[in-house]
């Protein structure tokens, strides 16, 4: 009999002070292979904690992260995590763009320093990511400080999706965005997310954009650490 896949992502018993009003805690957290999980009840703060500590970047002071089946403690130096942090595509508003470049020039940055002048190719690419995430190809030459906060995000998953992740982390991806544009880009982000058959964990307190893109929705209850299931925001109203 074949052996069942670990999940792609599992926090046990996880426990991290990061000096907030109380330490995050996570009893028990699975995200399968190819499924789409939503986490409400965090802050900003402690959303950026939860991601850093599935990617690694941090370890719990107690309890177990794995990704993929092993334990993000048993990562040896900086070399061997930034080859494990490959597998990850990250959006959040976090994410620096620079301001007075373009958006065709900040979509570049994940593949080339050559930015001044995009390689061809590589413009092309940029116009293949752009229309994937809803970007219209016209608005590539607007400055990315002029643009509006749905469409930065939608730049920040774009180069999340440029070096084909297996897995996405979605931090507070709708902070800031206007309400009514909220279900197009959710909407989008489905859509690239099944293209290309990804995990996705997304931490988000926004109940349209959990409603169209997660199959499990959770909320964190902060002081126990359990998840509790949610209910989308549909189902509240009775559609």
């Amino acid at each position: 009999m074949a052996t069942a896949a670990p999940p792609v992502i599992e926090l046990t018993g996880v426990v991290k002070d990061y000096k907030g009003l109380r330490p995050l805690r996570v009893a028990s957290l699975t995200v399968g292979d190819g499924e789409r999980v939503a986490v409400s009840g965090l802050d900003a703060t402690a959303a950026e904690v939860l991601v850093n500590l599935v990617n690694g970047a941090i370890l719990p002071d107690t309890g177990q992260v794995r990704v993929f089946g092993r334990d993000t403690a048993d990562i040896g130096n900086e070399t061997e995590w930034l080859a494990s942090l490959e597998r990850f595509g990250i959006v959040t508003p976090r994410a620096v763009l620079l301001e007075g470049a373009t958006l065709l020039q900040n979509l570049a940055l994940p593949l080339t320093l050559e930015i001044d002048r995009v390689p061809a190719d590589i413009e092309a690419r940029i116009h293949e990511l752009a229309g994937r995430v809803g970007i219209d190809p016209a608005h590539l030459g607007q400055l990315a400080g002029d643009a509006p906060a749905d469409v930065r995000m939608r730049v920040h998953l774009a180069r999340a999706m440029a070096l084909r992740p297996q897995v996405l982390l979605l931090e507070h991806p709708t902070l800031g965005v206007s309400p009514e544009v909220v279900p197009g880009f959710a909407h989008d982000t489905l859509r690239v997310v099944s293209e290309a058959d990804l995990t996705v964990l997304a931490v988000t307190n926004d109940p349209v954009f959990t409603d169209v893109v997660a199959q499990r929705a959770f909320t964190l209850r902060p002081g126990s650490g359990e998840l509790v299931t949610a209910k989308g925001w549909r189902r509240w109203l009775g559609m």
